[in-house]
Order: C-alpha cells, then sequence, then structure tokens
C-alpha cells in the first residue's frame, strides 16, 4: 500500500496540547509550553486510513506528525534548530514507513522552503504549496462570483506575493483582473514578482508596502507568516472578498465581529476522497483536509515518490500539474467556511445587503468566538510574505 506521512503544528499551545496531552494543557502555563518545547520530540499523533482514489480504487495509508513549536516558536529560534526538530520528524515517518513526507505550516516556510530539509533526509519531501495555491485560486474564483463580482472589472490584492503561494496565485489569476495590487515587505522582490506576473498576460499591477492600500482592492487573497491578526477591519472596503490562507490567519478575529459587509473565508480546503480518517482533531470537518496535505496524498496515489513543490518559487506548470491530478483522484474544492463555519446562502445575502448599504449594520449574526478562532492545529500550507 501507498503511504504518506504529514508534518503538523499546533497555533494555540495551551488548547493544542490537550488535544494530544490533556492533563499537561490543563496545568501548565502557556509560557512553560514554549519553553518545553524546545526540548520535546516530534510526537507521533495518528495513522491516517480510508482514503481512496475515484481513479484507480487503490487506498493509501499516512501518518500524521506534529513538531511541537508554535509558529512563533519556530521564528523565534535559530533556523539551524528548527531545521533538526523537523528533521527529526521526517526521520520519524521514514521509520514508519512513509514513501513522501509533507511539510505543513511553517515547516515548509522556515529558511529555504524545504529545500534543505529535502537534502537531510531520504524520503522525497513536498511543502504542499502548489495545490494550496490553486485551491486558493478556485475557492476565490467561486466567492467572486457567489458576490457578483467580475475579476476583469475589479483590483485584486495579493497579500504576502513575495512568498511562493502568493507569487504563484498573483501569476495565476492577475491575468484575470482589472488590476493587481502586490503587497510585500521587500520592494525588490515586488518587482520581480510584477514581472512574472505581467509575463502571464495582466497589464495593470501595482505595488505596495503598506497594507493599509487594500481598502482599495474588492477581492484580497492573503497568505503571510505575520503570526496573525495582519488584516484588520479597517483595512477591506464594503463588499470585498477576503480569501485567508493562512495559519495563524491573517485576518483578524475583529473582521468577523465588526465587519459583517465582508465576505472572508478560509483557502485552501479540500474534500478527501474515500472514507478518510486522519485519527486525530486538528479542528476541521470528518473528511476535509487542507490543500497541502492533499498534495502529498496525491503525490501518494500517483506513486511519485520525488520532491515536489520546494523552494521559494513554484512554478504554474507544476501547479496545473498537481491541481489535475489530485482532482484525478477525487479530491475536490469544499464548500467554503468563514471562521470555522460554513457558508450558506443566509450568510452571502447578510454580507451583499450590508455592502448595499455601504457598510457594516449593528449585529452580526453567526459571530464565532475567539478561543472557536485561535484554537485550530495548524495544517494547512502557507508562505512567508517578505
Amino acid at each position: 500500500m501507498s503511504s504518506f506521512a504529514f508534518i503538523i503544528h499546533p497555533i494555540a499551545p495551551k488548547r493544542d496540547v490537550a488535544r494530544k496531552y490533556p492533563f499537561l494543557g490543563t496545568i501548565l502555563p502557556e509560557g512553560v509550553v514554549h519553553f518545553l518545547s524546545r526540548f520535546w520530540p516530534p510526537v507521533y499523533l495518528s495513522r491516517v486510513v480510508g482514503g481512496r482514489s475515484e481513479a484507480t480504487g487503490q487506498e493509501i495509508e499516512g501518518w500524521l506528525i506534529a513538531v511541537p513549536y508554535t509558529a512563533q516558536r519556530m521564528l523565534a529560534l535559530p533556523t539551524h534548530e528548527v531545521y533538526r526538530k523537523i528533521v527529526a520528524a521526517g526521520e520519524l515517518a521514514e521509520r514508519l514507513g512513509a514513501k513522501v513526507l509533507g511539510l505543513g505550516a511553517y515547516t515548509s516556510v522556515i529558511g529555504d522552503g524545504g529545500l534543505t530539509i529535502a537534502r537531510e533526509l531520504d524520503i522525497p519531501v513536498t511543502s504542499g504549496d502548489s495545490y494550496t495555491a490553486a485551491i486558493a485560486v478556485r475557492a476565490t474564483r467561486q466567492a467572486a462570483s457567489m458576490m457578483n463580482i467580475e475579476l476583469s472589472k475589479t483590483t485584486l490584492a495579493i497579500v504576502g506575493a513575495t512568498g511562493a503561494i502568493g507569487g504563484a496565485v498573483a501569476q495565476k489569476l492577475g491575468p484575470e483582473a482589472g488590476q493587481v495590487l502586490l503587497v510585500g515587505r521587500r520592494a525588490e522582490r515586488l518587482t520581480q514578482v510584477a514581472e512574472r506576473v505581467q509575463a502571464q498576460g495582466a497589464h495593470d499591477v501595482a505595488l505596495t508596502q503598506n497594507i493599509a492600500d487594500l481598502r482599495e482592492a474588492e477581492v484580497v487573497i492573503t497568505v503571510t507568516s505575520a503570526g496573525g491578526g495582519l488584516v484588520k477591519p479597517e483595512y477591506l472596503r464594503s463588499g470585498a472578498v477576503v480569501c485567508d490562507v493562512s495559519r495563524p490567519r491573517d485576518v483578524s478575529w475583529q473582521v468577523a465581529q465588526m465587519r459583517n459587509d465582508v465576505l472572508v473565508f478560509d483557502g485552501g480546503l479540500v474534500t478527501v476522497p474515500g472514507t478518510v480518517d486522519f485519527g486525530f482533531d486538528y479542528g476541521l470537518p470528518p473528511g476535509l483536509t487542507f490543500g497541502c496535505m492533499a498534495e502529498t496524498m496525491t503525490l501518494a496515489f500517483e506513486k511519485r515518490f520525488e520532491d515536489y513543490s520546494l523552494g521559494k518559487d513554484l512554478t504554474l506548470e507544476q501547479m496545473d500539474e498537481i491541481d489535475g491530478l489530485a482532482s484525478k483522484h477525487g479530491f475536490r474544492l469544499a464548500a467554503l467556511r468563514s471562521f470555522e463555519r460554513k457558508l450558506d446562502e443566509a450568510v452571502i445575502a447578510r454580507v451583499k445587503a450590508c455592502a448595499s448599504r455601504g457598510g457594516p449594520l449593528p449585529g452580526n449574526d453567526n459571530v464565532p468566538s475567539v478561543d472557536d478562532i485561535t484554537s485550530q492545529v495548524r495544517v494547512g500550507g502557507q508562505e512567508v510574505g517578505k
């Protein structure tokens, strides 16, 4: 049986530690959790079963492995130290018998986008970023259609455009937009991405290092490593569609509470073919996963045991290839979700109504709590906007 392993890590230290170690998650202060994570080895979480290809009928098995660092901890520690922990997780995957390893979240962000990790391991490695980018594009097109937004007549903003996913999304979706606004921290890198977007056929490309310029965009895709809360309520125009690929979320929880005139949804969620059981609750409904894990599973279905989606520059060819392969095996874009809740017709109608009045209305229905928003274990792929 073909097999894979996938690395995840926590977002909210106490709550996510409690998913595996209920007693420790209850008694340990957050600061102690952060301190101990430096010495805690990679953790075997679960065996994944039940994924079945629609094309071949083949089943695969896999394993979830946790690197105990939060995103903030990984960014604060020396890169070589974080590498050692990720490589140790990869070596555990090798011992379990996995044939391909996926790097979830910041494990694919740190350093050089997985290249060093791949060199240190015998098992093939993928960041999963190519399929994450492809799914983000699909989800954004769908959301824009639901809000009656014509991309060709609007400004599309990519926050974190200088990262691997942001750059690929900009190149893929940019030519469909009236104007493209690339948002990032490094001017030189932004210019390089702009040239690639223009080479794909986009004619009006603007650059900014000021996140507040998002007010100009009707459609926003955000995928950074800012650590959460980057996109604030005052940065969004009424009626905007916002695809948040990042975990921790780039879109502040205050947007859910204050801006019922914008449509915010999670990027990169897909349904898995078969009756998959991940054996561990990482915060999604049954049968759903993130694009990065789906890419890893697709490579296992294809028996493509080779490095994939590594480095800071993804190719559109690879993005299109893995999108086609995933579709062949039965992975599909999931119903859009916003702050852990499915976007139904009533929510869409309310957003439209509020936007038509030019701003948010008092009383935001179906607003999740802060705990709901911040309690998810990080699985989905994302990239540094720097």
